[in-house]
């Protein structure tokens, strides 16, 4: 099997199934982002109290990370197929293609705010002016854009193997510098906060991080948005198309990696470092770009960190809008589509207006695709106990599923009446427009059929899937797995050994500087252990990848199982 197959249309061979490594690498990798530097300086903007940001953001992520674990994860593991095809089954061509198109469209642009925001890093190596305007203001923020989003659209269309490894070597990095900039920036705000006899934490926080205003944003505003800001993914189940790859249904719940250490850990420190910058700078926050709050934190370091995590997001981002592209021609070829879904990309991205408006656009994507997810999950899970046919629209053989797209647009309908004449807030939409979404699909699709029995059709597709499963399990519970898993060697050894210690060595420069304060020294030495740790993460990844006896191991084993 070539290693360029992605299965976009058919269910993913157990050969090609990843381990746990990749998705937690995946997640952390993504979720800690580039955007987490415009969240968390956001939270700061809304005048949110402390208490209402570390109790809000904590269940919201919580509700988030269960979606994903105990939603999306199972129906991805449990047909192996992209959302895409598996709504193809269920609501036929030309739903999907309408479906694909308001997908792809809305992770271009998302991801396109990904690029913007490792532009805002690397144009301050040229002296570009901050871009806070919907429009580039400068010629130079164009160019940069789009050499920023060329390897990033490179990264995308080699796969989601590659793009995991890539998230693998970054994330650890990652993390460590949006803790390292926290602590960078914190004694500049206990300078702030000595003057006006603020001495504790929460007294800091509250006099100058997150300074309570009037504002209506309260615990329950952010709690939603922490639950609905990747809602397209879990609630969407878009994340079928990653989490189909799984070789468990559990994996689904590293998304806690990228929740509690993205968009947990990363949007408090953000809000640190974005207030110890506008301190230091004598500015408003909202004047502020990623790249500027990260320079004033880390250096050279925080421009990296900017760029890096830019990537580690619209890397995956742009490989699920290619996904949603190609499945309008399951001929086309999914790197061409690819390719082409990263140029729009590219070019959204030096228009910054999705990076002004985020939190705005992230609840308004979820609120869109989020239907369609209630949708697939009322057929896959509540069909059955309602003594309704699974994939009746398919056995109809229906190019449009009439009561899905009925379901669709109504439930959005009766969200935007909710919002506009009831003042329901955009956050608070999810859970009526799911529940609308549920009840119109069921009522409709019994009056169109779905309560018939299908007989031979239906016996023989169910009959397939669940031979498909046995023989996937058989094949996950084969010895020869867990032997080519514990395969190593010492170079790699050596490669992580250095990776590892070149970590320690920032969390050391950490420590004295939350210690010291003495900030200047800080960013020079940072610069040093975080050179070393990607040479010696990037080798790692190479030497590993040379040894071919986990995936050769793991591919006999398949052909031996189907020939059993």
């Amino acid at each position: 099997m070539s290693d360029t197959n992605e299965f976009e249309m058919a269910p993913v061979a157990p050969s090609r199934l990843q381990p746990a490594r990749h998705f937690a690498a995946s997640y952390a990798g993504e979720h800690v982002a580039g955007t987490e530097f415009v969240i968390g300086a956001m939270f700061v903007a809304w005048g949110v109290g402390t208490s209402d940001i570390l109790w809000g953001l904590l269940l919201g992520n919580l509700l988030a990370v269960l979606s994903w674990g105990l939603i999306c994860a199972p129906i991805a593991t449990n047909t192996r197929l992209t959302l895409y095809a598996y709504l193809n089954r269920i609501c036929g061509g030309n739903l999907v293609k309408l479906y694909s198109l308001a997908n792809g469209v809305l992770f271009c642009i998302l991801a396109g705010a990904m690029i913007t925001v490792s532009a805002s890093a690397v144009r301050i190596l040229f002296n570009i002016p901050a871009q806070v305007h919907w429009y580039p203001t400068s010629v130079g923020f164009v160019i940069v854009a789009l050499v920023v989003g060329a390897v990033v659209v490179t990264i995308a269309t080699k796969g989601f193997k590659r793009v995991a490894q890539f998230a693998e070597v970054c994330a650890p990095w990652m993390i460590l510098m949006f803790v390292a900039g926290a602590l960078a920036m914190y004694p500049q705000l206990q300078q702030a906060g000595a003057s006006s006899g603020a001495t504790s934490f929460m007294d800091i926080a509250n006099n100058f991080i997150w300074i309570e205003s009037d504002s209506e944003i309260g615990f329950w505003h952010v709690a939603a948005f922490a639950w609905i800001c990747n809602l397209a993914m879990h609630g969407g189940l878009s994340d079928m198309t990653v989490l189909r790859f799984a070789r468990k249904t559990s994996y689904g719940f590293f998304s806690g990696l990228g929740m509690f250490i993205g968009h947990y850990l990363a949007w408090v420190c953000a809000g640190i470092m974005g207030a110890g910058a506008a301190l230091m700078m004598q500015t408003s926050i909202t004047q502020l770009d990623a790249g500027a709050v990260a320079y004033q934190a880390l250096g050279i370091s925080g421009i990296i960190a900017v760029i890096i995590a830019g990537w580690t997001t619209s890397n995956p981002t742009i490989y699920r809008a290619g996904l949603a592209f190609q499945s309008l021609n399951p001929k086309w070829s999914r790197v061409t589509v690819t390719a082409l879904a990263g140029i729009i990309t590219t070019i959204i991205a030096c228009f910054p207006f999705v990076f002004s408006r985020l939190m705005d656009f992230v609840g308004l994507m979820g609120l869109i695709l989020a239907p369609v997810g209630a949708i697939i999950v009322t057929e896959h899970w509540l069909f059955k106990p309602l003594n309704l046919t699974r994939y009746w629209s398919f056995y109809q053989q229906q190019s449009l599923n009439v009561p899905a797209l009925l379901a669709w647009v109504g439930s959005l309908a009766c969200a935007w009446l909710l919002n506009q004449y009831a003042g329901v807030h955009l956050y608070f939409l999810l859970i009526p427009s799911w529940f609308i979404a549920t009840g119109l699909y069921i009522s409709l699709a019994i009056a169109f059929g779905a309560g018939r029995d299908y007989g031979a059709a239906s016996e023989q597709l169910e009959s397939a899937e669940v031979q498909r499963r046995e023989a996937e399990a058989r094949f996950l519970a084969s010895a020869a797995l867990e032997r080519a898993a514990a395969k190593s060697t010492s170079s790699i050894s050596m490669a992580s050994s250095a990776a590892v210690v070149s970590l320690l060595a920032c969390v050391g420069i950490m420590i004295y500087v939350f210690r010291e304060g003495d900030l200047e020294q800080f960013k020079n030495w940072l610069l040093i252990p975080t050179v070393i740790y990607f040479i010696s993460a990037t080798l790692w990844v190479i030497q590993r990848e040379s040894n071919p006896g986990e995936q050769t191991n793991l591919s006999d084993t398949y052909l031996k199982t189907k020939k059993s």
